[in-house]
């Protein structure tokens, strides 16, 4: 095995009690992100999936599914620190270790396998990011009139590694009028919570405390960054679903009502 993509899914979660094993439209939160994975996944080589979890329930329900599930500590707070948990756990540590999250199973299609590409050519960290045209961009920024700090931005140089990222929409923009006459897309880019690790880089990560900026913004990433570790990032298109998580019972309503409308995009 050279890479091991986890699924974290603990039971805890105040919002949203038990997710894993919620319902949206017939089909566990769970299984819908297994699902999604394998058929990412695909016939790559020496690519191991797993749940990492710290219920029974959630394990049976996994192994149920024909996925493997390795049961963690519960008092592990973070999914990138379940998801070290589990790599440990191998009989054989995996080069590279990606986690993806157990309650974003409509991120955009080729983000997983983009990320797991990232890594084996070479990137010590991979994550997506989604280019924005100019009428995604008012959706963020009216989106944000509400709730600040949803939705996550990425400045990146022209070679993909990510400068900054930030709940602020970055960069800003002088002579907005002008681009906007001028091309479709805006420069803004649009940051998808998947991410791939060289083992050694999530080793340095959870090692380190929280660092200051990470605090400010309440982006665990900028610890990297902070922490001197380049962060690739990799262009995807955008999803048919909106890639934000599933975190309350009014998300669950959305998404069934996107389904109803547009059809159900995860894999059988």
């Amino acid at each position: 095995m050279n890479q091991l993509v986890v699924i974290p899914a603990r039971a805890g979660s105040s919002r949203l009690p038990r997710k894993p094993l919620r319902l949206i439209a017939g089909r566990t939160l769970l299984h819908r992100t297994i699902a999604m994975a394998r058929a990412a996944i695909g016939q790559r080589d020496g690519v191991a999936l797993t749940v990492a979890t710290d219920d029974d329930e959630i394990a049976d329900h996994a192994r149920a599914m024909g996925c493997d599930a390795v049961m963690t500590d519960s008092a592990i707070a973070t999914g990138s620190g379940r998801a070290l948990a589990a790599a440990l756990a191998q009989a054989t540590p995996p080069r590279f270790v990606v986690n993806l999250q157990g309650d974003s199973p409509f991120q955009p299609q080729g983000a997983l396998g983009a990320v797991i590409a990232a890594l084996e050519a070479g990137a010590q960290v991979a994550t997506p990011v989604i280019a924005l045209d100019w009428a995604a961009l008012d959706a963020l920024r009216d989106h944000k009139t509400r709730s600040p700090f949803s939705g996550t931005c990425c400045a990146r140089a022209l070679d993909g590694r990510a400068l900054w990222f930030s709940k602020n929409v970055i960069p800003a923009i002088r002579g907005e009028d002008a681009l906007r006459a001028s091309q479709p897309i805006s420069p803004v880019w649009r940051h998808v919570g998947l991410y791939g690790y060289a083992l050694a880089a999530l080793r340095a990560f959870e090692a380190s405390p929280p660092t200051a900026l990470e605090n400010l913004e309440g982006l665990e990433q900028l610890r990297l960054l902070e922490l001197g570790i380049p962060v690739m990032t990799v262009a995807v298109d955008p999803p048919l679903f909106d890639s934000s998580g599933i975190d309350t019972e009014a998300d669950i309503s959305r998404v069934e009502a996107l389904i109803a409308r547009h059809g159900d995009p995860t894999p059988p």
